[in-house]
C-alpha cells in the first residue's frame, strides 16, 4: 500500500512529466539554452516517459540529447491550411508560397555550408539553387536584386533565428534588406539536422503530385495485419485530438468513426492524463479544451479591433445558421464600423477595409474549426453555436453513431 511520501512523489512526478509533455506540444523543439531551457531541462528528465506515450499514441518520435529536444510531429490532416508559417515578429504575417521555398532552399545551404555564414552568401547560395530547371519551370525566382525579395529572406532566417537554427554573431537584419550592410551567424547544425519531420526520407518519395508527396511523407508503414491497422487509426485520432480545435465525426471515415465509439473513453483519458486537456464531447464531435489556455497558436476571443471584429462576425454567421457571401459579411463590417466608430481602431473605419478586416476574421474561424470557407464566403459549423447570442439551448451529447 503506498504511503502518503509515496503518493505525494508519484503526484509530483506526473505533474512534472505533464509539464513537460505541453512544453514540447508548445514548442516541438527546445533547446538547451536560451528562453526555453528550463522546459528542456525538463523534457530531459522525463524523455523515457515522453517518448514511450508520444510513440505509442500518435506516432511522433521525441529526440532528447545534450542539446535539443525534439518531438517529430506529424499532422493529423494534410489539407489543414489554417496554421501557417508565420515570421517570428508579434502579429507576424503568414508565410507565403515564396518564402516558403526560401525557408526550404535556405535550410538546403545551410546544411551544405560551415559552420558560421553571411546572409549575403546565404543569399548567393539560394540564387545558385533557384536557378535548378525545375524550380524555373515551376515558375519560381530569385535574385535577391529586390527589396522585397530580401524581406523575404529576412523574414526566414527570423524563424530560424527563433528556432535556433541560427544565432547572431553580428550585424542585423535591417541592414542587409536595405544593402547598409551583411550579417553573420553560427549554424547549429545538430538543430537544423533534427528539423525534418516525416516518417520516411524524402529521397525515397517516388510521388511527384505534391499532396501524394505529403501522404507518403507521413504514412505509416505498410499496415498488413489488423493490429498494425488499428494502431495506425489510434495515432490518428489521437493527433487530431491534440492538435486539431474539433474533431468532427463526419470528417472521419467509417473505420475510424467505429474504433472512435469503442474506444473514445480510453483515448480521452490518455490524452487528459499526459496534457490535462479536458474533453468536450458534443453531438457533432469533440473538442479538447485547455484550462490553462496555452497550448494554441489561435485564440479567440481577443482584444484589439480584429479581435472584437472576429467575434461579432462569428455571432452573425451563427445566428445566420447557413453560409454568407462575402459580400454580405463585407457590408455587416461597415455597419458594425459606425456602430463601434467610438473603440475601433482608426483604419478600420476607413472606406475598403473591410475586405482585409473579413479576410482576417475568416482566416481565424477557420483555423479553430469553427466555419467553412466557400467559394462564395463561409458556412457556419456546429462549434460556432457557442457564439450566437440569444436563448441557449442545451444539447445532450451523444456518441458516435458508426454510419
Amino acid at each position: 500500500m503506498s504511503t502518503p511520501l509515496a503518493e505525494v512523489l508519484e503526484g509530483q512526478r506526473a505533474a512534472e512529466v505533464s509539464r513537460a509533455a505541453r512544453a514540447l506540444l508548445k514548442r516541438p523543439l527546445l533547446l538547451a539554452r536560451g528562453p526555453y531551457e528550463e522546459e528542456f531541462r525538463l523534457v530531459r528528465r522525463h524523455a523515457s516517459e515522453l517518448r514511450e506515450w508520444f510513440e505509442r499514441n500518435t506516432g511522433w518520435a521525441v529526440q532528447v540529447d545534450g542539446e535539443a529536444a525534439r518531438l517529430r510531429k506529424t499532422p493529423g490532416r494534410l489539407d489543414d491550411a489554417g496554421h501557417p508559417a508565420r515570421e517570428a515578429t508579434r502579429g507576424g504575417a503568414p508565410f507565403t508560397r515564396r518564402r516558403y521555398v526560401l525557408l526550404c532552399l535556405a535550410l538546403a545551404a545551410l546544411e551544405r555550408g560551415e559552420a558560421q555564414i553571411a546572409l549575403g552568401r546565404l543569399a548567393e547560395h539560394i540564387v545558385v539553387d533557384a536557378a535548378d530547371s525545375q524550380l524555373v519551370d515551376a515558375g519560381i525566382k530569385f535574385t535577391l536584386e529586390w527589396r522585397d525579395e530580401r524581406l523575404d529572406l529576412a523574414a526566414v532566417v527570423r524563424v530560424l533565428l527563433d528556432l535556433g537554427v541560427l544565432r547572431r554573431v553580428a550585424g542585423d537584419e535591417e541592414a542587409y534588406v536595405s544593402g547598409a550592410g551583411d550579417v553573420l551567424y553560427d549554424v547549429e547544425r545538430r538543430v537544423l539536422a533534427g528539423l525534418l519531420a516525416a516518417r520516411r526520407g524524402p529521397s525515397t518519395v517516388r510521388a511527384t503530385d505534391p499532396h501524394e508527396r505529403l501522404v507518403e511523407l507521413t504514412s505509416d508503414s505498410a499496415l498488413d495485419t489488423e493490429e498494425a491497422r488499428f494502431t495506425a487509426i489510434r495515432r490518428h485520432l489521437t493527433r487530431r485530438l491534440i492538435d486539431d480545435p474539433v474533431l468532427y465525426y463526419d470528417e472521419l471515415g467509417d473505420a475510424e468513426l467505429a474504433y472512435l465509439t469503442k474506444q473514445r473513453p480510453f483515448i480521452l483519458a490518455r490524452i487528459t492524463e499526459l496534457t490535462g486537456l479536458i474533453a468536450e464531447v458534443r453531438a457533432e464531435g469533440i473538442a479538447m479544451v485547455d484550462p490553462a489556455d496555452d497550448l494554441t497558436d489561435v485564440r479567440m476571443p481577443e482584444q484589439g479591433t480584429h479581435g472584437h471584429v472576429t467575434l461579432l462576425l462569428a455571432e452573425h454567421l451563427a445566428a445566420a445558421g447557413t453560409a454568407v457571401p462575402v459580400d454580405g459579411l463585407r457590408r455587416r463590417v461597415r455597419e458594425l464600423a459606425v456602430e463601434h466608430a467610438g473603440v475601433w481602431s482608426k483604419s478600420a473605419k476607413q472606406p475598403g477595409a473591410e475586405t482585409e478586416l473579413v479576410e482576417q476574421a475568416l482566416a481565424k474561424l477557420d483555423a479553430l474549426g469553427l466555419i467553412t470557407r466557400t467559394p462564395q464566403g463561409a458556412a457556419p459549423r456546429p462549434a460556432l453555436a457557442r457564439y450566437a447570442v440569444g436563448e441557449t439551448v442545451v444539447r445532450e451529447p451523444r456518441k458516435a453513431n458508426h454510419r
